[in-house]
């Protein structure tokens, strides 16, 4: 159970970045993050018909807030946000980033959200030629971002993983070990749902992805999984399995 109380306006401000702070934090990591935002968020309404589903609050700040706070501690310092629905109200609440040691730079989609694969795929300018972290904007997690898994030459893209949640019983992907001492994650639905699969676990919206996961895509409307298949099935997606906490706020109940 999350610890929700209402969200002042305007949103409750962290305390401003100083150079001893900044210098306190993790060491600087080259790697960008990227924060999908741009969800209309419609199963929270009425939560969501003013203030984009990011921008909701958890124990006094937004879950933008806390995604940010944990990426600066971990050492990252560069930070892509994409918005669509009401998404002018995420850099007005947020700013450039400075009071959280960061640099955030937004990349808009319009009025039409477009899809998870279609903001990243939007974004890959600003987030460059380099591996690069995605983490959903609408999950709720104390994870340490510090000891994000190391991203083998040959894969694609590394998923985190979670212990199926009540309201996602049969989970997403499965993992099976490969010649590199690694898991791969297993995608084919067929193989899924065969009665000796492996145990499934659900996508965290946690992943690093190289801009080649996305080679032969073109801009526009499109979703993740699609993408995620095609690379399981050339055994290039590696997953790692994460136990401590997490939470998909999806709905008003599971915020509260």
């Amino acid at each position: 159970v999350l610890p929700r109380v209402a969200c002042p306006r305007p949103l409750v401000r962290v305390a401003d970045c100083t150079a001893a702070a900044c210098r306190q934090r993790a060491c600087p990591r080259t790697m960008k993050a990227m924060i999908l935002a741009a969800g209309r968020g419609e199963r929270m309404r009425p939560l969501t018909d003013d203030l984009p589903k990011p921008l909701l609050c958890v124990g006094g700040k937004s879950l933008l807030e806390w995604h940010l706070g944990s990426l600066a501690r971990a050492g990252f310092r560069e930070v892509i946000i994409n918005h669509a629905y009401l998404g002018a109200k995420i850099p007005a609440a947020l700013g450039d980033g400075a009071r959280f040691c960061l640099q955030i730079r937004y990349s808009a989609e319009g009025d039409i959200p477009l899809e998870t694969a279609g903001g990243i795929f939007n974004a890959l300018p600003l987030l460059g030629d380099e591996p690069f972290l995605v983490v959903n904007g609408d999950v709720w997690t104390d994870f340490d971002f510090a000891r994000l898994p190391s991203l083998d030459p040959e894969a694609l893209a590394s998923l985190i993983l979670v212990p199926n949640p009540p309201q996602h019983p049969k989970g997403d992907f499965a993992l099976q070990p490969n010649a590199l001492g690694s898991l791969d994650i297993i995608a084919d639905p067929e193989r899924l749902a065969a009665p000796d699969c492996p145990t499934r676990y659900t996508y965290s919206g946690i992943g690093i992805y190289r801009p080649a996961f996305f080679e032969g895509c073109t801009p526009g409307r499109f979703p993740l999984l699609p993408l995620l298949r095609r690379a399981a099935a050339m055994g290039r997606l590696r997953g790692h399995v994460y136990d401590g906490f997490w939470s998909d706020v999806g709905t008003p109940e599971r915020l509260r």
